[in-house]
């Protein structure tokens, strides 16, 4: 027995209460990763892959039969000049949000970063915005905007100019929308840049001051750069919560004026829901979930590798 216990050592095999202690974490590690890995394929994966089926086909919702067009809703979107009116709207919305909400955000964060009276009652405030809902906060906006009984046209006269007129320009609706995305968002992105100037290293500021190092040159050389991962993180995620925005839109213009703010989520809201082309619509989604990826992976690509963690 003892030679044979010696055999089994020299040959490196386990012993047998190693091994069962082994298997006890295994079914443990399963236990709890078998029930959130089968919710995250009934509520993730198995919708993506129903949805990608029903993109290649010919279904309307009014109708118990659907046609397999195989990529034929694809080509039909790729050839309809709406669809890429849509696009363009989409990507102006995208890039004017995300740059807004970034810029925005990091210099009021700059200054709730400073020792002033009541900063925190205006982080409450400035925050305040994205945790309520799009829908009120656009109707609220869509009066604000309004030209007779708005308040935003009598500030715009009192500087000696013409409102606009919001609701029936595809342009200025679209600014208006812009507007209010940047609103709702700049809390959430100043939050993030907050925690990232609040463990700055002091030190590093106090020897850039005594080099002789101004503020602008400071902040510009040393706390952008520990800002890096938080700039990351919300192109990353506003870029996706941009691309993704319908509520605002649905409250404020329904996608008009003249289509002027139909973005390709708006689009597939319409052909879904409007016009009940349901597999044409599922078409839309999957392409702006290519694009949503797509976006995700040249970010994590080539903007990661400029990013300073330590």
């Amino acid at each position: 027995m003892a030679h044979s216990s010696s055999q089994d050592h020299r040959r490196g095999r386990m012993p047998l209460s190693r091994r069962r202690s082994r298997r006890r974490e295994a079914l443990i590690f399963l236990a709890f990763t078998i029930p959130n890995l089968t919710l995250i394929a009934l509520f993730t994966y198995r919708p993506l892959l129903s949805n990608v089926y029903y993109s290649t086909l010919q279904w309307n919702m009014g109708s118990p039969t659907a046609r397999f067009v195989g990529f034929g809703n694809y080509v039909r979107w790729f050839s309809d000049p709406h669809s890429w009116n849509y696009l363009r709207i989409t990507a102006i919305f995208t890039i004017a949000t995300v740059g807004g909400t970034i810029l925005i955000g990091l210099l009021i964060a700059t200054v709730l970063n400073q020792k002033l009276r009541g900063r925190n009652v205006a982080r409450a405030v400035v925050f305040a915005p994205y945790v309520l809902s799009g829908v009120a906060i656009g109707l609220v906006w869509m009066f604000m905007f309004d030209p007779q009984f708005g308040v935003i046209a009598p500030v715009i006269r009192a500087f000696g100019m013409t409102p606009p007129n919001w609701y029936n320009s595809p342009g200025w609706a679209l600014v208006m929308v812009i507007i209010v995305y940047i609103w709702k968002h700049l809390g959430y992105a100043a939050v993030v840049y907050l925690a990232g100037l609040q463990i700055v290293p002091r030190d590093l500021l106090e020897a850039a001051a005594l080099d002789g190092a101004g503020k602008w040159r400071t902040f510009r050389s040393i706390t952008l750069p520990l800002l890096s991962p938080m700039t990351f993180f919300l192109l990353v995620t506003v870029t996706l919560s941009s691309m993704q925005s319908f509520d605002m839109i649905h409250a404020m213009t329904r996608g008009g004026p003249v289509d002027g703010t139909t973005t390709l989520m708006y689009q597939i809201y319409r052909e879904g829901f409007v016009t009940g082309r349901a597999g044409y619509s599922a078409t839309v989604a999957t392409i702006l979930f290519l694009l949503l990826l797509g976006f995700t992976l040249l970010q994590m690509r080539f903007l990661e590798r400029k990013v300073h963690y330590s």
